[in-house]
């Protein structure tokens, strides 16, 4: 059999790969912890899981759905914008459901790029920001974040010839992995840049809602020099504990949402029509219980207290469900993640497969219970 050399270039996917190995340990008996996927533990509202059974029931539910979205679901997300962001949105054209923010990332770069051009991409950052331009046949330059700059890019370090080459940038706040929140006058900055440079911009705002110690992060929309050159994506899943749903949105600029519209309509047919009429229903509703903040926060606490004792000090983040985790020895980020697996029965993500920017550090998923986060510390301090 023959296969495409674009393969030989797409390496697994750290979820896949994580999941393999959490699968094997746990075929040997071992009790593992797991850290590693940002897999909310908590159930969504009952409410939510009671609509979606009511709206499985109608008899127009297992028909083909509209790829566009229903307009009832456009305005619903329209409306939550103004709201929630106090962004005016066009339900018509600046609206696009998706299924799920990763494939929008990803078909997103396939809309965009060509073979030879590039997408500028925060790094570290959500590993579908490198691996849509793979896909695509372009190349990638790392925006890095650093901790000196409060894991906030620096535009002034893109050379002149990168910045002609490229065609997309993608940021995402608050960050995953860092847990970063963008600075003020970031959005502005960046939409100065893409109208300099010909670039359009995508923001990744899958985790608007978690948010800690400060005002709730805004939409990069909001900046009218962002909008007028890009797009945000906006995901359900870490809000409302919903991520195999697969419920999100593009929302912005209406020439680069027609674009991957267009393109989606060649690869799949539209979200399942009883998750969009639930989430129309959904982003209307104001007591439905988002994230559960106080359960992330107490948790976040408690881990950075138990690295602390264990001679592991990291920064609380800002925002997130991720704690980004300085390596506490000489070893890579990949060979101390898989020894802490072997042995201590923990996944951590190694922080290299967010970016080079990544090296030196792991992300730890704050999505299990108290007793077993404390349980997984004490683990990995007894190994060091």
């Amino acid at each position: 059999m023959r296969f495409s050399d674009r393969m030989d270039t797409i390496p697994e996917y750290v979820g896949a790969r994580l999941n393999r190995k959490i699968a094997e340990a746990r075929g040997r008996g071992d009790d593992v912890i797991s850290l590693g996927i940002g897999d909310p533990d908590l159930p969504p509202d009952p409410r939510l899981r009671e609509r979606l059974a009511a709206e499985v029931q109608r008899d127009d539910a297992a028909r083909y759905p509209t790829n566009h979205g229903e307009p009832a679901l456009r305005e619903a997300v329209a409306t939550y914008y103004q709201h929630r962001f106090g962004v005016s949105l066009d339900p018509t054209t600046e609206v696009l459901p998706l299924l799920g923010a990763k494939e929008g990332l990803a078909h997103l770069a396939a809309a965009i790029l060509d073979p030879g051009s590039c997408s500028l991409i925060a790094d570290p950052g959500y590993p579908v920001y490198a691996g849509g331009p793979l896909m695509a046949g372009a190349a990638s330059m790392p925006l890095p974040l650093l901790p000196e700059n409060g894991f906030q890019p620096d535009l002034t370090a893109v050379s002149a010839e990168v910045a002609a080459q490229s065609r997309l940038l993608i940021v995402g706040y608050p960050n995953n992995p860092t847990g970063a929140i963008a600075r003020p006058g970031l959005f502005g900055e960046l939409g100065a840049f893409a109208q300099q440079h010909e670039l359009v911009l995508c923001h990744d705002n899958a985790y608007a809602d978690i948010v800690f110690d400060g005002e709730p992060a805004p939409s990069a929309l909001a900046d009218p020099s962002f909008r007028a050159h890009g797009i945000e994506i906006l995901s359900l899943s870490k809000t409302y504990s919903i991520p195999g749903w697969r419920i999100a949105f593009a929302v912005g600029n209406p020439d680069v949402i027609a674009m991957l519209q267009r393109l989606k309509t060649q690869i799949d047919s539209g979200m399942f029509p009883a998750l969009q009429r639930t989430a129309t229903w959904l982003l209307g509703q104001t007591d439905v219980a988002g994230p559960p903040l106080a359960i992330y926060r107490a948790r976040r606490d408690l881990a950075c207290q138990q690295l602390q004792a264990i001679g592991v000090p990291v920064t609380p983040p800002a925002g997130g469900m991720y704690l980004w985790v300085p390596v506490p020895t000489d070893e890579s980020s990949l060979a101390f993640a898989d020894r802490v697996l072997e042995q201590a029965g923990v996944v951590v993500t190694p922080g290299n497969v967010y970016g080079a920017a990544g090296e030196g550090f792991v992300r730890m998923a704050l999505t299990v219970p108290e007793d077993r986060l404390g349980e997984a510390i004490t683990r990995i301090g007894a190994i060091l």
